[in-house]
């Protein structure tokens, strides 16, 4: 008792300590896409080395990939030598590469949950900073960089020092209007993004019992946004649910790996380094102001005054107004936009196309906008065809889109141009992050870019429910 989640799961993994005070991990699920992969790859060819666990390692490609126009070879060239690297990689070391032609391709962090890659308990690593994402089904998952890929590939191990574990209780439940993405600024705004540094997060509170396995999924996304290095939520009946028959979760003796899931979770009496309690029912939709997603106010509420700012977020701040052409004290409700996009690994899944089309059927985007709606995977956007959800977006106007990264960092032909101002349903408001050195990205919740899509400008999603 008095443990946990996630110093369960990191014993479970944890084959030794190291002289330097850092555990060495063995990594039960590995995830690649086509962008931090080619270097390790080349690693193991210089050294002579095999991937030792191949059936561990999973790719996909999202970054580089077109959202239209797939035919071969890709217009940019850089984009079809990331392609033909992954092709040649994969199949050379044995690794499963779901590709455009197995109807499984996607972005990482959606296709790997719904393949059911990721289980409770498992500790996921990806060359990827949002591998959080995976956390929502009580696993333990981190993004690592290129050396760390290669070590992983050649020992499907690698060492980290042991972050400490921060409960987030969130209360109340949220009102409607609020979705996940808007509790996940909130919390960013309130603790910052270094908020998290040496931490792993634990969110909990009836906010996350209500919510749906896709709704964590989007709050575990952007826990490294706020400087932690893994979020997570403790598995229960909506996350078995989830799991049952899906493709790479084990059919028999499907009840006993339920009981081990449930082993793994938060004892009643669990130790935390810290805790930190947020009221959900005070929640509003939440929009970003600056250049991090810790700039961030609610809709209703004004840019904040310079000097209301704790002294060390100054010099950001002025940065950001420097940078967005926005002013402290401005309301965001009304600022006109040229671009809305929604997609991403934080808010492609088919729940988020659904909440969207709901509020764009029988309407049309502004004039002045350009819109597209990038599914998160070929299976979300084979589930939303289906569905009619593709005939909404474009009857009112979208770009219906391959799957793929698109927009959120704009390695690929979708990009903002010059000065545009983009309502984003991606996790990062960068300069520079959707393609354009100047362009602005303005973060908030797939309903909040739907109606502001057709509005032309920011507003507040409630007075369209």
């Amino acid at each position: 008792m008095k443990k946990n989640l996630f110093n369960k799961v990191w014993k479970l993994h944890e084959v030794q300590k190291l002289p330097n005070g850092e555990s060495q991990l063995f990594i039960g699920t590995h995830l690649l896409h086509e962008v931090t992969s080619p270097q390790a790859f080349s690693m193991l060819r210089e050294k002579k080395l095999k991937v030792a666990f191949p059936n561990r390692t999973f790719a996909t490609v999202d970054h580089i990939i077109p959202t239209i126009n797939r035919s071969r070879p890709f217009k940019d060239e850089l984009a079809e030598e990331m392609m033909q690297a992954i092709e040649k990689n994969t199949s050379e070391f044995g690794v499963t590469f779901f590709n455009p032609e197995t109807g499984k391709q996607g972005v990482i962090h959606v296709i790997a949950p719904e393949l059911g890659l990721i289980q409770p308990g498992m500790l996921v690593a990806c060359g990827d900073s949002h591998t959080s994402t995976h956390g929502a089904f009580g696993a333990i998952a981190f993004g690592i960089g290129t050396s760390q890929i290669r070590d992983v590939l050649a020992s499907q191990c690698i060492s980290m020092k042991k972050p400490k574990v921060k409960k987030i209780k969130v209360t109340g439940s949220l009102k409607k209007g609020v979705f996940a993405k808007d509790v996940a600024l909130k919390i960013i705004q309130e603790l910052g993004v270094k908020g998290g540094l040496g931490f792993a997060y634990e969110y909990c509170g009836q906010v996350f019992e209500e919510m749906s396995i896709e709704e964590r999924m989007t709050v575990c996304n952007m826990t490294i946004e706020g400087g932690a290095r893994a979020g997570y939520v403790n598995p229960d009946e909506k996350t078995f649910v989830y799991l049952k028959n899906r493709e790479y979760v084990p059919k028999e003796n499907f009840e006993k790996l339920v009981e081990f899931w449930k082993s793994i979770a938060s004892d009643s009496d669990a130790e935390y380094d810290d805790v930190y309690l947020i009221d959900g029912s005070a929640i509003e939709p939440m929009v970003t102001w600056g250049i991090n997603p810790g700039q961030t106010t609610s809709v209703t509420k004004k840019i904040p005054l310079i000097d209301s700012l704790p002294e060390n977020e100054r010099k950001t701040a002025l940065d950001a107004f420097d940078y967005t052409g926005f002013k402290e004290g401005e309301s965001m409700l009304g600022k006109k936009i040229d671009v809305a996009f929604i997609g991403s690994c934080t808010n492609g899944r088919i729940s988020d196309l659904r909440e969207a089309a709901n509020l764009i059927k029988g309407k049309k985007v502004s004039e002045n906008v350009r819109a597209l709606a990038v599914p998160g995977s070929q299976q979300v956007k084979k589930q939303a065809e289906e569905e009619g959800l593709d005939k909404i977006f474009e009857e009112a106007g979208f770009e219906w889109r391959d799957a793929g990264c698109s927009m959120c960092l704009a390695m690929n032909p979708d990009k903002l141009i010059g000065r545009e101002i983009c309502a984003s349903s991606s996790n990062r408001n960068f300069k520079g992050r959707q393609g354009s050195p100047t362009g602005r990205t303005i973060l908030m919740s797939p309903a909040m870019v739907a109606v502001s899509a057709i509005e032309g400008k920011i507003v507040d999603v409630r007075d369209y429910l």
